[in-house]
């Protein structure tokens, strides 16, 4: 019988994992679709920043309202149709051909991305026992990095193939990946939660104190790590490196994802308190290695960086969903939109500073967030990590 639990658990959480890199994979049509935007539709690069932002807003800045609605009323409508939508609206985008459609169009297909994401990182996570959450979470957050990854080099071919109309191809993605997570939701019943005796006295309570440095540290981390990734390409080409310029955030994302997978391993055997400090401490030199080596060598310390800044990502999320009781759909929205609308934020900050001092300063001054969300770990109770999860459950 235990053997039979375990295993339909473990069957909703891949589908859970397959539509979070469905829908990942989707976004990552985009940026390999803004340059065909310029060039068929006229677009300049302000427009193709604004079309950006667009999307960028409406997946970061609703996720907390879709995590209410998944707290308050359950999943198993909202997640498929979150794909379905994406699916629909991403696959119309090629077909728009006035400029003027194409923003309302890029804030509905985000729509559905900002749906999914706490939908699915709220339901993961209910899904693991105490001991294994931050392994299971950081699994989960993996799949979707593996498919924002392969987005644009599947849109490089689609759109070479095929044009403009390349984007249909999320069309059916979407509604494979509908149909599958609405199969493993049939019979996924959900009822309030109790993780330990103690937990309903503590419902609805929110511990704001430890939640906000939290949360600030998402976004801090967010600020560097995004900002580096975006700006080591274009240093990169600017130092003459022809080929390693087009891996250089490849590399980055990807250690990312390794350090996000070994982090939450470690998170459960050795404590978050201490992967959450090590690996930002760690992290510190590690991108002012990076950028004091103007060489091919810089790689390594690119993917070093990468690897440490993303093993606390599992941590921060699951720190957030037990200082939210009863609301772990609102507390992954928060972590997961917070983190993804700073990172674009920090961006044109880093920009800015490239203008006037140079892209190597600029890539070393974002040590300064990363030192900022160090210094705010020191602000967040040790006993937080050690609560239970208290949320809505969910039985066979």
């Amino acid at each position: 019988m235990r053997a039979a639990t375990s295993l339909r658990r473990h069957a909703r959480l891949a589908t859970f994992m397959l539509g979070h890199f469905s829908v990942d994979l989707m976004s990552g049509l985009l940026p390999a679709l803004y340059p065909l935007l310029v060039l068929e539709l006229g677009l300049d690069y302000n427009q193709v920043g604004t079309l950006a932002f667009a999307y960028t807003a409406a997946v970061s800045l609703t996720q907390p309202v879709f995590g209410y609605v998944a707290d308050r009323w359950g999943v198993r409508r909202l997640a498929p149709l979150s794909l379905v939508w994406s699916g629909l609206f991403l696959g119309a985008y090629g077909f728009v051909r006035e400029p003027v459609l194409l923003y309302p169009f890029a804030f509905l297909a985000g729509l559905g991305s900002g749906a999914y994401h706490p939908v699915g990182a709220s339901r993961a996570a209910l899904l693991a026992d105490d001991r294994h959450r931050n392994t299971t979470m950081s699994v989960y957050t993996v799949s979707g990095t593996i498919g924002y990854a392969l987005g644009p080099l599947a849109g490089v071919l689609l759109f070479r193939a095929f044009g403009l109309a390349g984007t249909l191809a999320a069309l059916p993605l979407g509604l494979v990946a509908a149909v599958l997570v609405g199969w493993a939701l049939r019979r996924y019943h959900e009822r309030p939660a109790v993780s330990d005796p103690g937990a309903p006295a503590r419902l609805g309570h929110v511990d704001w104190r430890a939640l906000v440095p939290i949360l600030l540290v998402v976004m801090l981390r967010s600020w560097a790590f995004m900002t580096v990734a975006t700006f080591a390409p274009v240093w990169y080409r600017e130092l003459g490196f022809e080929v390693l310029y087009g891996v250089v955030a490849t590399v980055i994302v990807a250690s990312g994802a390794i350090g996000t997978l070994l982090g939450g391993y470690l998170a459960d055997r050795i404590g978050s308190w201490r992967v959450l400090i090590g690996s930002l401490a760690a992290a510190l030199p590690a991108l002012l290695l990076f950028t004091a080596l103007p060489n091919q060598f810089g790689l390594l310390a690119a993917a070093l960086f990468g690897f440490l800044a993303d093993a606390s990502i599992s941590v921060t999320l699951v720190a957030a969903q037990r200082l939210l009781p009863g609301r772990a759909g609102v507390a992954s929205g928060f972590i997961l939109g917070m983190g993804f609308v700073t990172g674009g934020i920090g961006a044109p900050v880093t920009g800015w500073i490239a203008d006037r001092f140079g892209l190597q300063l600029a890539l070393a001054s974002t040590a300064v967030p990363l030192l900022a969300a160090l210094a705010l770990c020191w602000s967040v109770p040790v006993s937080i990590f050690r609560r239970p999860v208290v949320a809505r459950a969910a039985t066979s």
